[in-house]
């Protein structure tokens, strides 16, 4: 059950946008398995950071296409989570 929690979670996703949803509305991002469900996700942040969450919004990101000088490349295609946690919680995402 642990190592199902750990392949969910990819990395956690930080960009101005998200650093402000984390400071306004109790909001974090994170790349999460292409696969995964809005109910996986919720489990595996539960169980991995100990704490309570209140809704999950799933974005899935179409890979862009790179060109080189002999062929076009498609970069793979993955999946963004939005995750609201409850009043008082929070999660550190960032290694200082």
């Amino acid at each position: 059950m642990k190592t199902e929690l750990y392949s969910i979670i990819k990395s956690p996703y930080l960009t101005e946008k998200v650093s402000s949803l984390m400071g306004e509305s109790n909001q974090y991002a994170f790349k999460v398995d292409i696969n995964a469900t809005k109910l996986q996700v919720k489990k595996a942040i539960e169980g991995y950071f100990s704490v309570d969450v209140e809704d999950v919004n799933i974005i899935k990101v179409k890979g862009k296409t790179k060109r080189s000088r002999y062929r076009i490349r498609k970069k793979s295609d993955w999946k963004k989570a939005y995750v609201k946690l409850a009043d008082g919680q929070s999660i550190e995402v960032t290694s200082e």
